[in-house]
């Protein structure tokens, strides 16, 4: 049966233990308590807030499974797919595939974001490649504008024409260029779903038109997010305003001024185990939780949110 990508859909962290290895127990629940949220679209796996790049490959398909196995169906399971070429990314979504991944997060090829892509044909090829290989449904994870990873608008087109990519996770981060990347897609495919990633700036991305969030922040406060993008598809801005006015200082201490940073998904798991989401904050090296005045930040916020120790999934 096919899917539809749309609604909000949480990019997951992974528990570990304190001996680095991933906390099954904790996962599972934690995957229970975001699927009980109505409103919920799906949860992705191996993003960057899953701290994939520390992950093996075993090691992601087991996040896939264990998440998939709590999922039970209600909500597809998408696997981000990060690798250099073409064998590994198809290596890769098989064993999302097999984990039970509905669909694959292709990110660009790391490589592109040193060199480019030479030519707009290899990353068609690319996720052409990798969708033939899988058979598995891609949602193409678009890169800020500030990258070499960034797609043109004809390179979004030609991507939202294969058969295989079903939706766009859009990260532009100019929105000159967001807005027009969002009418490129609709008049290419108007079948491909868009989900925006800002989770710096939700309420200013929501309004563009789009179907939905996949974002890391929903990980954290997924029922603020569901309630902001339903005032946003009622056309209630003040209610919505309303909203993001509560999510901000949450926003501010875990994504600072800007966009998300390598360590954000550091800062976000302390404040989900002061909220009492997760039991542990542990991260995977070479990352560091915060200290000192950042760590107090966090604190006053989750404090002054009311989630300290509250949380239902506590």
């Amino acid at each position: 049966m096919s899917q539809v990508y749309k609604g909000i859909l949480p990019a997951l962290q992974v528990p570990f233990q304190s001996d680095l290895s991933i906390d099954e127990a904790e996962l599972r629940r934690f995957a229970q308590w975001l699927v009980s949220h109505q409103g919920i679209g799906g949860l992705v796996t191996n993003g960057h807030t899953g701290e994939v790049f520390a992950l093996t490959a075993e090691q992601r398909a087991r996040v896939t499974r264990i998440v998939a196995e709590e999922a039970k169906g209600k909500v597809p399971v998408i696997s981000g797919v990060c690798c250099e070429g073409i064998t590994e990314a198809v290596e890769h979504a098989k064993m999302a595939r097999d984990a039970g991944a509905s669909a694959i997060l292709l990110m660009p090829p790391h490589g592109w974001l040193r060199f480019g892509m030479q030519q707009p044909d290899n990353v068609v090829d690319y996720f052409r490649a990798v969708g033939e290989g899988s058979g598995l449904d891609i949602i193409v994870h678009i890169y800020p504008a500030w990258t070499r990873a960034s797609y043109s608008f004809e390179t979004l087109a030609a991507l939202a024409k294969l058969p295989h990519v079903k939706c766009m996770k859009i990260g532009t981060r100019d929105m000159n260029k967001y807005a027009r990347d969002i009418r490129t897609i609709r008049e290419a495919d108007p079948s491909v779903t868009i989900l925006t990633c800002h989770d710096e700036y939700l309420l200013a991305s929501m309004i563009q038109g789009v179907d939905g969030a996949l974002v890391g922040f929903a990980s954290f406060i997924p029922q603020k997010i569901i309630d902001l993008y339903a005032a946003v598809q009622a056309g209630d801005l003040k209610t919505a305003q309303a909203i993001q006015a509560q999510i901000n200082p949450l926003k501010d201490v875990v994504y600072g001024g800007g966009e998300p940073t390598g360590d954000a998904h550091a800062r976000m798991k302390v404040a989900m185990s002061l909220a009492g989401i997760l039991k542990s904050a542990t991260v995977q090296p070479p990352t560091r939780l915060p200290e000192g005045a950042a760590l107090q930040a966090i604190e006053a916020a989750v404090k002054g949110a009311g989630f300290l120790k509250t949380q239902e999934a506590a």
